[in-house]
């Protein structure tokens, strides 16, 4: 983004924990009871407090989600804003690049602010994040104008007991996890990359265990949290306080990570134990030109410096940090020495670790990944991720005093997105 004006983001930078669709696969998540927007809404109205910025000075909300997954959720980012507590006057708009949706709203802010075609000067700074319920409906498919019951079915709620027998609802979280161009689901598309590189299942193990032992003493040294708002969940019999992600396992170990089999292939290497977690959550932050930030006596926590976004093959389409994190590095003018902190979103241990290997290519070294943890651990709220990468990263150079970061994640389809930020 050279020559093209600076963007930071601005202190008060806030997600909520990560919270797993089922506790301990029996029962609801924690965030269950939320929307998407609802969940939005919590770390939008965390980041305007904590900024210190005037709402009024607040003139559009770019959010990113993946999937519809409640009845509010065509509203998107608008709902967010309304849940967040901003103006109804405050423009919204909802982006939609998959896993990469979050990173995406960055991009797409800094770019309305820098176009200047739609900027609001007398509101110039810019909510941008993401957020994800991952509590996905099943669906019912081929029913509108049949006879369903009485009636032709026109529009509303369909008695089930009407239905006739052996009709089958569709998971929507299992069947947005699989790609018709590759023809392959997205963990197939990780040991496609896991036999091209040559990894094994003994690596893959490797690097799930160091997610999840860097994450624990990660969130157990607060490093966490204070880019974090505990969440309240309020039940009919009990109200408690969510405060740290809920994924980390308290007592991984490479003899428990190898009696799991594998999940999706026969002879395969992914595994529920090196696969990232699924999870709902949120992060948002606040971006405004320099002149802006210097004008209203606002905090800077680090300055977007570089965006790649790239696409490949989607057969392995967990490859697509690589290209990405070529031009994001080209955009900021700097090399893959420079990397001092990468956050990659850890889509499945094998394709983290294929990236890594053309990372260190490019200069970023290993020991430079995920040393908070990552996906397998932590969860990848799909629409979310980005966003929250971006915050982890950002409160991580400036607790390091480090300069620059990078935040890479792959995205179904074949594509990737990159953002390279310096501390401010």
């Amino acid at each position: 983004m050279q020559g093209q004006g600076k963007i930071f983001i601005l202190e008060g930078a806030r997600r909520t924990p990560r919270a797993d669709i089922l506790e301990n696969n029996k029962s609801e998540g924690l965030f269950a009871r939320f929307s998407t927007t609802q969940l939005g809404g919590f770390a939008i109205k965390a980041t305007v407090d904590k900024s210190g910025i005037d709402k009024g000075l607040i003139g559009h909300v770019v959010m990113g989600m993946a999937q519809h997954s409640h009845r509010d959720s065509i509203y998107g980012a608008k709902g967010m804003s309304w849940h967040g507590g901003l103006d109804a006057s405050v423009p919204a708009l909802t982006v939609a690049r998959i896993c990469g949706s979050g990173a995406e709203a960055v991009a797409v802010g800094a770019e309305l602010i820098l176009a200047g075609i739609r900027h609001d000067r007398s509101r110039p700074f810019i909510v941008v994040g993401g957020a994800e319920s991952m509590q996905y409906p099943f669906s019912l498919y081929g029913v509108r104008g049949k006879k369903i019951g009485e009636a032709v079915q026109k529009y509303g709620p369909i008695d089930a007991k009407t239905l006739p027998a052996g009709t089958h609802l569709q998971d929507m979280l299992l069947m947005s996890l699989y790609d018709p161009s590759a023809k392959l689901a997205m963990a197939n598309t990780a040991e496609e990359l896991g036999r091209r590189y040559e990894i094994t299942r003994e690596e893959a193990d490797a690097f799930g265990l160091r997610s999840h032992v860097n994450a624990k003493r990660a969130r157990d040294a607060g490093a966490f949290k204070e880019e974090t708002v505990p969440v309240e969940v309020r039940t009919a019999d009990k109200t408690l306080v969510v405060e740290h992600d809920t994924h980390i396992l308290e007592d991984a170990s490479l003899a428990k990570m190898a009696r799991l089999p594998p999940a999706f292939e026969q002879g395969g290497i992914v595994t529920a134990g090196n696969a990232s977690a699924v999870v709902d959550g949120a992060g948002a932050m606040i971006i405004g030109r320099e002149q802006d930030v210097t004008k209203h006596n606002a905090k800077p926590l680090a300055r977007l410096a570089g965006v790649g976004v790239a696409a490949c093959d989607p057969r392995i389409m967990g490859w697509g940090p690589v290209p990405a994190t070529k031009l994001a590095l080209e955009s900021a003018g700097i090399s893959g020495k420079d990397i001092d902190h990468v956050e990659i979103n850890e889509a499945f241990a094998p394709q983290a670790l294929a990236c890594m290997r053309d990372f260190e290519k490019m200069g970023i070294a290993s020991d430079k990944v995920n040393p908070l943890g990552g996906a397998i651990a932590l969860g990848h709220p799909l629409g979310a991720t980005g966003a929250i990468l971006a915050i982890t990263c950002a409160h991580a150079l400036r607790r390091d005093n480090k300069r620059y970061g990078l935040v890479t994640m792959c995205i179904g389809g074949g594509q990737g997105i990159s953002l390279v930020l310096e501390r401010a």
